[in-house]
Order: C-alpha cells, then sequence, then structure tokens
C-alpha cells in the first residue's frame, strides 16, 4: 500500500510542477518520456528556444532528505544520458537541466524551483 501512496504523491507532485511551471511560461512537450535502455524524464519542456529535461522530486516529509538533494551525482549522470538521448532527435538546440522540488508536509504545498540544477 505504502507504494501506491508514494506514486499518487509522485503524480500529484508532477501535476503541481506541471502548473507551476506552465505559469512562469514553460510549455510541456512530453510527459513521462522513455528511453528503454536508460529510463525515463518526468518532463520535457521548452521555454522559448531552449528544451528543459524537468526531474520532479515529491516528498511528503523530509525524513530521507530534500527532494532536490535526491538527485545526486549518479542519478544526474542518469538524466544526461537520458538528455542525450532526447537530443539526438533534436539537434542544434540549446537544453537545460531543472529540477523541481515538491514538498506536501504543510496544508498548502511548497514548491521550489532550480533551473540549471547541474550542466
Amino acid at each position: 500500500m505504502r507504494h501506491d501512496r508514494r506514486k499518487a504523491d509522485g503524480l500529484s507532485g508532477e501535476g503541481l510542477a506541471l502548473g507551476y511551471l506552465f505559469a512562469r511560461g514553460l510549455r510541456v512537450v512530453a510527459r513521462n518520456w522513455r528511453s528503454g535502455r536508460f529510463g525515463e524524464l518526468d518532463l520535457v519542456c521548452r521555454q522559448g528556444a531552449t528544451i528543459v529535461f524537468v526531474e520532479v522530486k515529491t516528498r511528503r516529509q523530509s525524513r530521507f532528505g530534500s527532494g532536490a538533494a535526491a538527485v545526486d551525482a549518479r542519478k544526474q549522470r542518469r538524466l544526461l544520458a537520458l538528455g542525450t538521448a532526447y537530443m539526438r532527435a533534436h539537434p542544434d538546440q540549446p537544453c537545460r537541466f531543472d529540477v523541481v522540488e515538491v514538498d506536501l508536509s504543510a496544508a498548502v504545498p511548497r514548491i521550489r524551483h532550480f533551473m540549471a540544477a547541474f550542466p
């Protein structure tokens, strides 16, 4: 049952992140884009001419650290590989990697957006 709640929290966080990003001028190009070899990108957005790969991390409590802290060097390498795979089909466009942290522990969810979170 805990897995179901985590999945529901993840979907809720992604939805909140979508609304937040849309309000700031980003347009969603793909959601849960998969590369069989490397995994999945949560969101692929466009802001002007820039492709923005967004990793959404949702937390209901801080017991295991912040969502942004979970995007460690290993996770960054995987996201870079996914971004590279995506960009093969979309060459000659600038891109960046953002992290959106959604905190569901308060009555009103808190969102933190880390633009260009890693190279």
